[in-house]
């Protein structure tokens, strides 16, 4: 069965993480993704050269988001550069890139210039602020956004101040978000035959996902604040606790779940105290609830509540570090993540995050050391072997 993406080439100018995140979500669909390279690399490529894979130009923070793409070299300020970029994108469906506003239209490559050769062409532009706006041109990166966007604001504890999640949270949701849009107009283009410019602004993207907190501020004037690991719904029994040998988080959303828990955890005798006899009286004495939690799950470990509360139907989940996480049964039963085979051996690397019953994402090839693939492209767009041999005396590729 074909993926979904099938059939549909990239031209992916996009570098580090925010943009190669979206395209790489392209890839794994089946897409035939073109990652246009400077003929040093991307400077996520080789890292510190601590390791071996980083001498090889495949650092794993670059292979996790260009695994599966094509890499072709280029020189993009030699006007062959150009030409041969223009050529490329007459027969390319999509092209991505993250460069400030205003640095393709300068090369010659902009939107405007790649839709004259190609008007089904879906050019999608990534960038801190958009292509529009007294903003547009200021660059931007994963914690300026984090801090602009109000994500910083609303994590983290009162005492330590505003708080970055603990990855890249702005560059992987605007990398995400433009893989939605790139799929949008793809699906677009099959009813109206063209194609468009899809505009993503690092700072839109991650309001996207802070839906709530932006809408319940716009409609009742509530300003959320750091709540440390406490729920969105401000529920004391979504939260963190802490267990005899580490911690454990519960989700426990529902009357039916909190008598259980009370139960399991041997305090029933709390389900008539007046302080917690409903939602609104237990957010009100959320500190004595926690305490009256915390000490019961202080007698035994995370992993022997976890299984007492899965038999009880409480939704809990132990904190686990991501060596322990990898490690899961689960993941037996899952594709997310995937075994790449390399002529340097096997690495393991993260597919979609999702199954597809017909075609699925996966990585369909190794990731592309620097240019490994950039005779081949060019053969494919009718360059002679005799052209592309000057190229390279030139450095042109």
């Amino acid at each position: 069965m074909s993926k979904p993406f099938t059939g549909v080439k990239v031209l992916d100018f996009t570098r580090v993480l925010a943009g190669p995140y979206g395209s790489y979500q392209l890839a794994l669909l089946g897409a035939d993704v073109i990652k246009v390279e400077s003929r040093e690399g991307d400077d996520m490529r080789f890292g510190s050269r601590a390791n071996e894979w980083e001498k090889r130009g495949l650092a794993a923070p670059w292979v996790a988001v260009n695994s599966g793409k094509r890499s072709i070299t280029m020189d993009l300020k030699q006007p062959k550069a150009i030409e041969v970029v223009k050529k490329l994108a007459a027969t390319a469906d999509v092209v991505i890139e993250n460069f400030r506003p205003g640095v393709m239209a300068k090369l010659g490559i902009g939107y405007e210039t790649l839709k004259a050769i190609n008007p089904k062409l879906i050019y999608c532009a990534v960038s801190g602020f958009g292509q529009i706006g007294p903003d547009a041109k200021t660059a931007a990166f994963d914690g300026m956004i984090q801090a602009m966007s109000g994500l910083m604001s609303i994590t983290g504890f009162e005492n330590n101040g505003p708080t970055r999640v603990g990855f890249a949270g702005a560059d992987v949701m605007s990398g995400a978000t433009a893989a939605l849009g790139v799929a949008s107009a793809l699906y677009q283009r099959t009813h109206t035959g063209k194609g468009q410019l899809v505009d993503v602004a690092m700072i839109d993207a991650v309001m996207g996902y802070l839906a709530q907190q932006f809408t319940e501020h716009m409609m009742t004037g509530r300003v959320h604040g750091q709540s440390a690991n406490l729920s969105v719904t401000r529920k004391p029994t979504g939260n963190l606790f802490k267990t005899r040998d580490g911690w454990i988080v519960l989700a426990v959303m529902t009357d039916p779940q909190f008598q259980r828990l009370m139960k399991e955890v041997g305090r029933a005798d709390a389900l008539g105290d007046p302080r917690f006899v409903d939602w609104p009286t237990r957010i009100a004495n959320n500190t004595a609830l926690h305490e009256i939690i915390e000490e019961a799950l202080k007698k035994e470990t995370s992993a022997t509540w976890a299984a007492r509360f899965a038999k009880s139907d409480i939704p809990a989940g132990r904190v686990l570090s991501i060596p322990e996480t990898v490690q899961l049964d689960l993941f037996k039963h899952r594709t997310v993540l995937q075994t790449v085979e390399t002529e340097h051996g096997p690495i393991k690397v993260v597919g979609s995050g999702f199954r597809l019953e017909h075609g699925g994402g996966s990585v369909d090839r190794p990731p592309a050391t620097l240019g490994q693939h950039t005779d081949e492209v060019l053969r494919e767009v009718g360059y002679a072997p005799a052209e592309i041999a000057e190229m390279r005396s030139a450095k042109i590729v």
